[in-house]
């Protein structure tokens, strides 16, 4: 974990309240995995006063050397509303790498991916992580949700890295007009995989966990979660667990991304 000022390289709006923003970083984040989160303040200023947790959406590397990384983000409130007015070389504050990322089982070949809206913020990093592993990516698919076809976002960077995208909107927009969990059932019944990862509102995951554990299959959830300090001192993201001793668990220490059979959902 490093604290330091980091420099705005781009800040992109890519559809309607969406943007994703580089800043510099120090070599420590080389080390970072996918699923793992920064906390994230303005140096001169005072409102918003707490830090922003954002799951870090990809790497920027030059000549295999880390230089910065990506976040994705939604505008929402006072914070990212202050972050989409960032302009490159305007500075900001960062701690991270944070929290523990996805752990990808060595004899997992069949990896199922599920983002709901923003949820989509680490499944970047994710894929080309397992793209590095030499992960066989033909045999992987995301399944992309999002109420309008402007909430379904990095379609592109997904088919670049070379996995397929299933996408499904509410209104029909784009994709498959239903919600992101019936073609994930339909998959797993046709060729069940050997490990799911997903991310995205909490009523998307409790349903995807219901059809993983119905159907057995492993699975990872990547929690959603307002944070104040990112570090355990607040223990303001507690979660309900079936594991843990108070019944509790913290997402910025114990995750954010959980083994799903520990929680309660």
């Amino acid at each position: 974990m490093v604290k330091q000022p980091a420099t705005v390289l781009f800040n992109t709006k890519m559809t309607a309240d969406y943007y994703r923003i580089g800043l510099t970083c120090s070599q420590h984040y080389s080390q970072a995995k996918p699923g793992q989160f920064i906390m994230l303040g303005f140096i001169e200023r005072m409102d918003p006063l707490l830090r922003r947790p954002f799951s870090i959406h990809n790497l920027i590397t030059q000549s295999g050397v880390t230089k910065g990384f990506e976040l994705l983000y939604k505008v929402v409130g006072k914070a990212t509303a202050t972050l989409s007015l960032q302009k490159p070389g305007d500075i900001v504050d960062t701690l991270g790498p944070l929290g523990s990322g996805f752990f990808i089982p060595r004899d997992a070949k069949r990896i199922y991916l599920v983002a709901g809206g923003i949820g989509v913020a680490p499944m970047v990093f994710l894929v080309s992580y397992l793209r590095h592993k030499d992960t066989d990516l033909s045999n992987c698919r995301v399944f992309l949700g999002g109420r309008t076809k402007d909430d379904l976002l990095c379609q592109e960077d997904f088919n670049k890295l070379g996995i397929s995208v299933i996408a499904t909107t509410d209104d029909g927009s784009a994709g498959n007009q239903c919600l992101v969990t019936h073609p994930l059932e339909q998959a797993i019944d046709r060729c069940r995989p050997d490990i799911v990862l997903a991310c995205g509102p909490m009523a998307m995951l409790a349903c995807v966990v219901a059809i993983t554990e119905k159907s057995r299959v492993p699975c990872q959830v990547s929690l959603e979660t307002m944070m104040a300090c990112g570090m355990g001192a607040c223990l303001g993201c507690a979660v309900e667990s079936r594991a843990a001793a108070d019944g509790y668990l913290h997402a910025c220490l114990d995750g954010p991304v959980f083994d799903a059979d520990i929680l309660k959902f």
